[in-house]
């Protein structure tokens, strides 16, 4: 698909709102900006095209070939604008300077009184957000290079947080630099899955009010998660916590043991989204991972996820199955979804994630509630959920009962 085109950028950049609102509601000073905030100029070296797609634009690459930072898809920059409810004369502080593009954002939102400080690590990131930011008139945005997981308190404390890199931890220096009531935004990654998430701060906790799937670049120096293949030939890896007691020597040739099938009731058309069925194994089940398929695992049919890049799977000693997917007898253009399942446990495995599935399906929509105590916090003795420990914080999930 050609990405050259003559229409003027004023008139890409009002489709590309009105393909957000048609998507989500906003705030109308979120609408605002994201009609005056002109995007292509913070991703100079793309063509304009590219600039108001709904895609990432990858802007700096590590030699072998990660991605260190890009300017994010315009519909998950506006809905994590909107969550963290900027008022004018705040202050701000983002992680992840990324182009300049959310902190010129940002700028906008807090006007002539607030204040805008940016952090990256990387130092070419930085010099390009800020280049980027005084040739669009927002020489008043700080940037600074480093660990955003250090923040930056001598510019506290500060009204918002927003993270613009998948954070794996909430990292104490964010919970002392936010004020009491503020808001929180980040990407957070548990159990394989990433999601945007809103916290308000609490006296002694965050809490959450707003979750929205997402991917991002990983923040650097959270190395929280491990990834190990299952298969002579490497095409499967899984990918798991390190909380998580995951015998991958155990698994080795799992795939090749007897392939057991459980299937659910539930369907789904081609864009019906079920990503909320792995939300709901986070708040469960302990033994939620992520498995990851190459195309060639899935012709062969090795290995055959829902999703063959990202799709959750339980383990159990020897055993493992994960979510996948069928076309559906009898329902054209319609899809089943189940669970494949190897090994002793392979089974019972599958078993547990297609009542899953059904669980989900009775409520499509629903969030688990979710509150973070910082390490050092006592939470209540009758505090329910799922609990989730990270160095920095404990993740509690929790689904009403129907």
């Amino acid at each position: 698909m050609s990405t050259t085109t003559d229409t003027p950028p004023e008139i890409l950049r009002a489709r590309m709102v009105e393909r957000i609102l048609a998507g989500q509601r906003l705030a109308p000073a979120v609408e605002a900006v994201l009609r005056h905030v002109e995007r292509h100029r913070y991703v100079p070296d793309a063509p304009i095209g590219d600039a108001y797609n709904e895609q990432a634009v990858i802007t700096h690459t590590a030699p072998d070939g990660t991605h260190l930072s890009c300017a994010s898809g315009p519909m998950i920059v506006a809905a994590m604008l909107d969550a963290l409810q900027v008022q004018p004369g705040q202050n701000v502080l983002e992680v992840g300077a990324g182009t300049g593009y959310n902190a010129a954002l940002l700028a906008s939102l807090t006007g002539v009184a607030g204040q805008v400080t940016t952090l990256d690590i990387n130092a070419d990131v930085t010099a390009a957000a800020r280049r980027n930011l005084d040739d669009t008139g927002y020489h008043h945005v700080r940037v600074i290079t480093r660990d955003g997981a250090e923040g930056a308190a001598e510019h506290g404390p500060y009204d918002r947080i927003i993270v613009t890199v998948g954070a794996w931890d909430i990292p104490r220096t964010w919970w002392d630099q936010l004020v009491p009531g503020g808001r929180l935004v980040l990407p957070l990654r548990w159990r394989g899955t990433t999601r945007a998430v809103a916290f308000t701060k609490r006296d002694d906790y965050w809490e959450s009010d707003w979750v929205f799937l997402c991917g991002f670049v990983p923040m650097i120096g959270q190395p929280g998660e491990h990834s190990n293949t299952i298969d002579p030939e490497r095409l499967v890896t899984l990918h798991y916590d390190t909380d998580q007691p995951t015998d991958v020597d155990a698994l080795q040739g799992v795939l090749d043991r007897e392939r057991i099938e459980v299937w659910s009731d539930a369907t789904v058309g081609g864009e019906e989204p079920f990503d909320r069925i792995w939300l709901r194994l986070t708040a469960t089940d302990d033994r939620t991972i992520r498995i990851q398929a190459e195309q060639q695992a899935v012709t062969s049919s090795l290995c055959t996820p829902a999703i063959p890049v990202r799709s959750p799977a339980l383990v159990e000693g020897g055993s493992l199955a994960y979510l996948t997917i069928r076309r559906s007898d009898g329902q054209p253009g319609r899809w089943q979804l189940g669970a494949t399942g190897h090994g002793p446990d392979g089974e019972q495995l599958a078993t547990r994630i297609a009542d899953e599935i059904t669980a989900w399906d009775t409520d499509r929509t629903a969030d688990p509630r979710m509150v973070a105590y910082p390490t050092g916090t006592t939470p209540p003795a009758d505090l329910l959920g799922k609990v989730i420990v990270k160095p920095e914080i404990r993740l509690y999930l929790t689904y009403k009962q129907p």
